[in-house]
């Protein structure tokens, strides 16, 4: 375990001391020799948070109330709540549902849950009593973990399935243990790594953007070695403050709010908040002096919507990921902040693959380059080969891909069907140059053809959003008897424009003046945007939305089409 640690921080030293040379970092860089016994929270996190008296998790509240808690403290939390849950009757093995908000009681119970050797099941406190019962039932959940404000939501496993262990932080009522007992415990054993490198450490059920949610199963390496390519491309340092937006359940809270800010020894900084406030959350960065700062392209847009001249503060490194970021906010932060948003892409299934890196050119579109130790390539969806320009970003099995999941729990059709032919298939379509960076081109799902030329959303998407009408855009293929398919683009207007026929005029004609022929935007409809319970774009069921009023021979009602606008025509 000794060993298999050094080599763990010697990977993490090569990568932080050539963290602006990606060549030498990509040439060389070895993933460290973990086998055997070994478990990231006794071992590596233990090891430089005992006794440490830094900053290690800062949590500011909406009213500006806020909690600093040390690595050291962490360590010894962690401990109490390991040796509580015992107590409870779990360990080795036992998946643990985690439903809370950014608090620290979320930080403790991920270290106890590892340290005990359970499976930790982040999940989003935005499910209900449906969804929360279908996934205790399929991923055989020994316990959860709530706030007494969602404890409620579980009525159904209290009724059904008493063997599911309750606990709550506070009174959560009948049945429900209160967790806060176990930091009054007046001392708690140093831990040892209960668990082998292939036992399963986290389940994450994925957003379901085109199906059911999948179970992902990643193991006691995958995450917790994988992510030393998460903190590469974010560029964190020993000493830094980090912020990432990100909602606890979500696979990306778990990348940058908890692997890659303790691998490089960082401070986790959260601002909790009701309501989005970019002057309010520009202060609070300010104040903490964040270095390091990670937010989706949904709160990169509301940013530039405000005043950010001059309110960098600290910032060292920006970054987005969750989707492609729209080259319109890269350059309007680039013009107030002077720094450049570097993009990234990963997903559940895997830690990041492709990124900007610190110190790298970036080209605005672009998710970068492989990361180091990252076997990224491009396959061609035909032929199955291996191609140097576009088709099915993969990583190769055969590079042995540390950072990608175990499989999918359950489904083992689906999980084979996702390593077919020796590559894991993320299902992201992308373009690549001459000098390795990769362009996202869309969704293996939702890419389509319109008069036999290849169409992709976001391509299109990206061009509406830079009009001042549109705060989001999904395009989709709309039925078309001449041309097979037309793309049609669902508006959400931006405040204080209206859904009307001058509106629809004006928002096509930019589109028709900035796109290639074969990719004009032919139909327009305004309205909300159907989404899963993380925010992402369902654009299955707007596609199916299309098929069925071309099926009845039916119009969308409020529906505009260029046809109708004599200088559209043609």
């Amino acid at each position: 375990m000794a060993m298999a640690s050094e080599n763990y921080r010697a990977a993490r030293d090569f990568l932080l001391e050539h963290r602006e040379n990606y060549d030498k970092a990509v040439a060389e860089f070895r993933w460290p020799d973990i086998t055997g016994r070994w478990n990231w929270a006794t071992d590596y996190f233990d090891g430089y948070a005992r006794g440490n008296d830094k900053t290690a998790l800062w949590i500011v509240e909406e009213d500006g109330s806020e909690e600093k808690f040390t690595f050291a403290e962490m360590v010894t939390r962690s401990d109490k709540l390991a040796a509580w849950l015992t107590e409870q009757g779990l360990g080795k093995g036992d998946p643990v549902i985690l439903m809370l908000n950014n608090q620290v009681e979320l930080w403790d119970a991920m270290l106890a849950i590892m340290k005990i050797g359970g499976v930790i099941m982040p999940t989003t406190t935005a499910l209900q009593a449906a969804d929360l019962a279908d996934r205790v039932a399929r991923a055989g959940a020994k316990a959860v973990i709530a706030n007494p404000v969602d404890t409620g939501k579980f009525y159904r496993i209290a009724e059904t399935d008493p063997q599911v262990t309750l606990m709550s932080v506070g009174d959560g009522g009948p049945g429900w243990t209160d967790m806060r007992a176990a930091q009054d415990r007046a001392e708690a054993p140093a831990w040892e790594a209960q668990t082998e490198v292939e036992d399963p450490l986290l389940l994450y059920f994925t957003s379901g953007t085109t199906s059911k949610p999948k179970l992902v199963k990643h193991t006691q390496v995958s995450y917790p070695v994988g992510h030393l390519s998460t903190m590469y491309w974010v560029g964190i340092k020993p000493g830094d403050t980090h912020l990432t937006i990100a909602g606890p359940g979500w696979a990306k809270h778990a990348w940058s709010c908890f692997f890659a800010p303790w691998i490089a020894e960082a401070t986790i900084f959260e601002y909790n908040y009701s309501r989005f406030d970019a002057a309010a959350l520009l202060g609070q960065m300010e104040r903490a002096g964040v270095t390091t700062f990670c937010a989706p392209p949904t709160v990169w847009r509301m940013l530039i919507q405000a005043d950010i001249a001059g309110k960098q503060g600290s910032l060292r490194e920006v970054l987005a990921a969750g989707e492609p970021l729209n080259p319109e906010v890269i350059e309007q932060v680039r013009a107030n902040w002077g720094m450049t948003i570097r993009d990234g892409f990963g997903q559940t299934e895997t830690c990041a693959q492709v990124g900007n890196s610190p110190g790298q050119p970036v080209i605005p579109g672009s998710m970068g380059r492989p990361l180091p130790g990252v076997p990224s390539v491009l396959i061609d969806p035909v032929s199955g080969e291996v191609t140097a320009t576009e088709g099915e970003l993969c990583l190769d099995l055969s590079a042995n891909p540390v950072g990608l999941m175990a499989g999918y729990q359950g489904d083992e059709k689906r999980a084979a069907a996702s390593m077919k032919g020796g590559y894991y298939h993320t299902g992201d379509i992308a373009a690549k140059d001459e000098h390795g960076t990769v362009t996202f081109i869309g969704r293996t799902d939702d890419v389509f053809k319109a008069s036999d030329y290849k169409v992709s959303p976001f391509e299109l998407e990206s061009v509406l959003i830079e009009h001042p009408a549109v705060a989001e855009a999904a395009v989709v293929p709309a039925p078309d008897e001449l041309r097979l398919a037309v793309p049609k683009a669902y508006v959400v207007l931006a405040a204080g424009w209206e859904a009307s026929e001058d509106t629809a005029y004006q928002i096509l004609k930019y589109a028709r003046e900035h796109l290639a022929p074969f990719q004009r935007v032919r139909r327009l409809e305004f309205g909300e945007l159907p989404k899963t319970v993380s925010g992402k774009i369902r654009r299955v069921e707007l596609r199916q939305r299309e098929d069925e009023l071309a099926g009845a021979g039916q119009r969308a009602q409020g529906e505009y089409r260029d046809d109708q606008f004599p200088g559209l025509k043609g």
